[in-house]
Formats: structure tokens, C-alpha cells, sequence
């Protein structure tokens, strides 16, 4: 049976052209907070999107149960890095932890091979709520990784049409790309 819609446009167009769409590799992404580059991350987890649902049986309707959609929730991000002197992360949980609680918004980017963003998600209002530092060991040679955890309030990913025009430069994600990202 064929497919329709815009992946069978651009299924077409790929084998008309000879172009491979293969699919991105994980290793290859950026992560942006408030127009800065927040380092290079080893690893990242928590892009996910849950929403709860409650069962409802009808009298009377025993072939089927209703499923009602409940609240949506975004478990915290979680990024992953080698322990260096750059501590603005650090210096971001520890503001938190003394009361001074500052939300920010950031961009999760996934880069091609030559490194253009093809795809992103941006996180809303986010804050740190945990930091982990590395397990030491004496008899160790293994890199020191840090992490630090973010809550916030809702990820959002553009449609692939948004993308297309974002990559050529009218718009990007929610906030719009920014020609050359800031390094902290």
C-alpha cells in the first residue's frame, strides 16, 4: 500500500534525486541556553513527552474501555559532560539552591554529519535541580563526568515545513536560530 503525506513526497523526491535519507546519529547535537552554547555534552536524557490517561468503563459497554487524556508531563533533562573549569552550570545550581531561582529557556539541537541543525527541541523555563559530580577512585584513568538535571515546563519540536524554512534562515525552532551561537 503506498504512503502519502510529506514523507512519501520526500521518499520521492530522495529516490528521484539519488539522495539517501539516513537516519541522524545521537552523537551529534548542541545544546543552547539562552543563546549560548552551554558546552559540549557527552549525553543527554529526559526528551520525552507523557501524557497520563485514565481509564473509564461505560455501563452498558463491554466490548471496549474509553481512554481519557489526562495531564501532560516532561521528565527533567539530564546532561552529561566531562568535568572542566567551566562551571556556569555549576554556578547556575547553586543559585538555586540559595533561593535565587532563574528560569531559562534553552534549544537541544541534533546536527547532520557537516554539523547544520536539522532537527531541535526547545525547552521552556527551565531550572537545575540536581547536580552530580564525578565518582572518584584512585586506581582510576577514566574522564571525570558531571551532570546536571533540568526541570521545565514543556519541550516543543517544529514541524518538518518549519524546519525547512528555519534552515533558511526566516525562523528557527520557537525563538529563531541565531547565526553563530555564543561558547560560555
Amino acid at each position: 500500500m503506498p504512503s502519502s503525506g510529506l514523507n512519501a513526497a520526500f521518499n520521492l523526491a530522495a529516490n528521484l534525486l539519488g539522495v539517501r535519507a539516513d537516519p541522524y546519529q545521537v552523537f551529534n547535537f548542541l545544546v543552547e541556553i539562552e543563546g549560548i552554547i552551554a558546552g559540549g555534552f557527552s549525553e543527554l536524557s529526559g526528551l520525552q513527552v507523557e501524557t497520563e490517561y485514565m481509564d473509564y468503563r461505560e455501563g452498558g459497554q463491554n466490548d471496549f474501555v474509553h481512554r481519557l487524556a489526562g495531564p501532560t508531563k516532561y521528565p527533567p533533562l539530564v546532561l552529561k559532560r566531562g568535568l572542566t573549569q567551566i562551571d556556569g552550570l555549576w554556578v547556575w545550581h547553586q543559585e538555586i539552591a540559595h533561593g535565587r531561582v532563574t528560569r531559562k529557556n534553552g534549544t537541544i539541537y541534533l546536527l547532520d554529519k557537516q554539523g547544520v541543525p536539522v532537527m531541535w527541541w526547545d525547552f521552556k523555563e527551565a531550572y537545575p535541580v540536581r547536580w552530580t559530580g564525578p565518582e572518584l577512585r584512585a586506581s582510576s584513568n577514566e574522564v571525570a563526568f558531571e551532570s546536571i538535571e533540568l526541570a521545565h515546563r514543556g519541550l516543543h519540536r517544529p514541524s518538518p515545513n518549519n524546519i525547512a524554512v528555519s534552515i533558511g534562515g526566516e525562523t528557527g525552532g520557537a525563538r529563531g536560530l541565531r547565526s553563530a551561537p555564543k561558547l560560555r
